[in-house]
Order: structure tokens, then C-alpha cells, then sequence
């Protein structure tokens, strides 16, 4: 395996935060970060479930995780989280980190609200699958 492509949700702003996070990160081997709302993710990874309803990580070898597994392939890549993606998926941890993915995950945007709430639209949609709507959101 030599890259790994992040299909993030580009309008939720936590998982905008999260990708961003990434993308500053040190890792073992590089990452793509896509948002799963994007024509790219469309057109080459359209056939995967849940894409845009989870975090899909899918390996350059044909590999795809989802959901708490995405997360901890996430971590797997990162130098400095590399270790406590083995931890977190022991036997011991393991249902506690899928719990902790799925509780936040399911209530992203009530996070993304506390933390700072970007401005959307009336639908309550926010577009951050850009760099320019991410920047205009957070001003």
C-alpha cells in the first residue's frame, strides 16, 4: 500500500476540520483527502456504500474501510497516532472506539456548532467542499 484517499463529508464542517487536521499532519505514506461530494470522488468511488453518509478510506490497492474502521485506518497513517490505532483496536478497546466513532460521528454538526459555528445557508447546508467556501465560513 502506498496512498490512502480520505472521502470526508465536505459539508460537515467538523469532518472539514478533521481534513484539515490530516492534511497538516506527519504520516507514514501519503493521503488524498476528497470530499465524497466532489465530480473525483464521484466518477471513482460512486459504486462505494455509504459514501457521503461515512468516513470511506480506500487504499491505492482496492482496499476500503468505513466508518470506525476508516477512522482507525486514519490514525494508522498518521506518525504520531500510529500506535494508538493498534491500541484502539485490540479486543479491549476496540468496541469503545467504534461507540466513540459512531456517538460523534452521528452528532457532527451539534459538535461543529460548539466549536464555532460556520455560516450556512437557510437548509442549514453548508457548502465547505472548497477552499474558498471553507475560508468565507469561518471569518
Amino acid at each position: 500500500m502506498k496512498t490512502l484517499t480520505v472521502l470526508y463529508d465536505g459539508t460537515c464542517a467538523l469532518c472539514v476540520r478533521c481534513r484539515d487536521f490530516l492534511s497538516g499532519a506527519r504520516t507514514y505514506l501519503p493521503l488524498e483527502l476528497l470530499a465524497s461530494q466532489s465530480q473525483e470522488a464521484r466518477e471513482r468511488y460512486g459504486a462505494v456504500p455509504w459514501l457521503g453518509e461515512e468516513l470511506v478510506v480506500a487504499s491505492d490497492e482496492g482496499d476500503v474501510w468505513i466508518g470506525p474502521a476508516a477512522f482507525l485506518v486514519c490514525l494508522w497513517a498518521l506518525t504520531d497516532y500510529r500506535e494508538w490505532s493498534y491500541r484502539l483496536s485490540g479486543p479491549e478497546l476496540a468496541p469503545l472506539a467504534e461507540r466513540f466513532f459512531v456517538a460523534v460521528s452521528s452528532q457532527r454538526r451539534r459538535i461543529a456548532s460548539v466549536i464555532r459555528r460556520p455560516r450556512c445557508d437557510p437548509g442549514d447546508a453548508c457548502n465547505l467542499t472548497d477552499e474558498h467556501a471553507y475560508r468565507r465560513a469561518y471569518r
